[in-house]
């Protein structure tokens, strides 16, 4: 392929986004830029601070609980008090419990404000997938969804590498870190994001009234993706949890497990944007049974990986499902989600992801312990087979996706995306979107020289 085509199919991956989408991608970039807590914990109990594996595992299951409790919590808040100031509160107290964990001394108070970070790191993911349900036009939220996917784990392969030398001079200094650059992620929201909540009538008010958890738990074939979303993240989990305990069974070094686990990293950053452009247009049923079986197989075959060549191969494989999976997943459940409860539906699908990174540490360590690592990556070969079926039978049923510009919802989603506009023109002016004067802002905003 030559320059010029790789330069096109560059321009055409990233053309037609609002600017609202590319303020919310670079948030996501920064906050993930500033990933050091969730994946140097572990070590800072063990190694730093001399505290027993079982504690550090301890630690880290109340992370991973308060990620599932703030799940449902900020699903709520994103609906009724707004995208932007969910996300923002998010984003400070997350920024202010992560440099107080890097504190605490004291057992109690290392697990108490664990639980505290888990809780409020986890609660902006509900108001960023709703906002980008919000501002970005239906034919385009998987190419959004893959973008703001590769930001993050661009941003995580960035940061993995410069935390391990952080860590080696300072943990204190990690913490601090990522809390510095959490907040710079709220002052982009704070200064270049407007609301994106859609608008509600009196008609649409009521029927907001009636979408509560409730509402979500009656709504049969969207918890069936949320169960079968759970499925998913069991499978991929085990390469945080699995693949390093089987590794070190087998003999593999620590050194080993970095590189295998470098290679999905890599390929997501290389691979994640050309091959959205491949399937962002064809059937989702087929790319989610097909994202499926590649997941849950990848992972089999590992059962096979004698080698660190073969183990490298079956990332690849895995990888390449993750790439699929991701972003197809997300739009369907936009698509199920009603315009006006998007929020708590998000916060739903995000908590079978938090309920999964309980599961997952504590299944693979029980069946490695007990039956061994054959045994676990049959097991995932199983659960790939019936999320494929599950998927294949749930979509049998699904109606085809609104055209887009057309019906109701269409109609709906153009005002929600014009009010953002109007807001954006309105902040610019010093207006409401009314036309009425702003209020003075809680905290001025920084000189417009910096």
């Amino acid at each position: 392929m030559s320059v010029a085509s790789l330069r096109r199919a560059a321009r055409e991956s990233v053309s037609g986004l609002p600017r609202e989408f590319w303020w919310l991608w670079t948030s996501t970039l920064v906050n993930r830029l500033g990933a050091f807590v969730a994946t140097f914990m572990t070590l800072y109990l063990t190694m730093d601070r001399g505290y027993s594996a079982s504690f550090a595992g301890l630690v880290v299951a109340l992370h991973g609980f308060g990620g599932v409790i703030s799940s449902l919590v900020a699903g709520v808040m994103t609906d009724r008090l707004g995208r932007r100031p969910t996300l923002m509160a998010a984003q400070v107290s997350t920024a202010l419990s992560v440099a107080l964990l890097g504190f605490m001394e004291q057992p109690a108070a290392i697990a108490a404000v664990a639980l505290l970070v888990g809780m409020t790191s986890n609660a902006s993911r509900p108001a960023v997938q709703a906002m980008m349900a919000d501002i970005v036009r239906p034919e385009d939220r998987v190419r959004a969804f893959a973008l703001n996917y590769w930001a993050i784990n661009l941003g995580f392969a960035v940061s993995a590498t410069a935390a391990g030398f952080i860590a080696e001079y300072s943990y204190l200094a990690g913490f601090l870190g990522e809390a510095a650059l959490t907040l710079v992620c709220a002052v982009l929201v704070y200064v270049k994001l407007p609301e994106s909540r859609p608008e509600k009538g009196g008609a649409e008010a009521a029927a907001d009234a009636e979408v509560g958890l409730g509402t979500v738990l009656r709504d049969g074939r969207f918890m069936g993706v949320v169960g079968l979303s759970f499925l998913i993240a069991l499978i991929f989990m085990q390469s945080s949890f699995g693949l390093p305990l089987a590794m070190g069974a087998a003999g593999f070094s620590t050194g080993d497990y970095g590189m295998v686990i470098a290679v999905n990293g890599v390929l997501i950053v290389l691979l994640q944007i050309p091959v959205t452009r491949l399937i962002e247009h064809r059937d989702p049923q087929r790319l989610l049974v097909v994202s499926a079986l590649l997941a849950g197989y990848g992972f089999g075959l590992t059962a096979f990986g004698g080698s660190l060549g073969v183990i490298a191969l079956t990332v690849c494989v895995w990888t390449l499902a993750e790439i699929i999976n991701s972003p197809t997943q997300m739009g369907l459940v936009v698509r199920l989600s009603p315009l006006h409860g998007r929020g708590r539906y998000q916060g739903m699908y995000t908590m079978s992801w938090a309920v999964a990174s309980l599961v997952a540490p504590l299944s693979a360590g029980w069946v490695i312990d007990r039956f061994g690592a054959g045994w676990l990556w049959g097991a995932t070969a199983a659960l790939g087979t019936v999320a494929a079926l599950g998927y294949w039978l749930l979509m049998r049923t699904l109606p085809p996706a609104t055209p887009p510009g057309s019906g109701a919802d269409a109609g709906a989603e153009a005002d929600a995306r014009a009010a953002v506009k109007s807001g954006a023109a309105a902040d610019a002016a010093g207006q409401t979107a009314d036309g009425a004067p702003l209020p003075a802002p809680a905290v001025s905003p920084a000189p417009s020289s910096v």
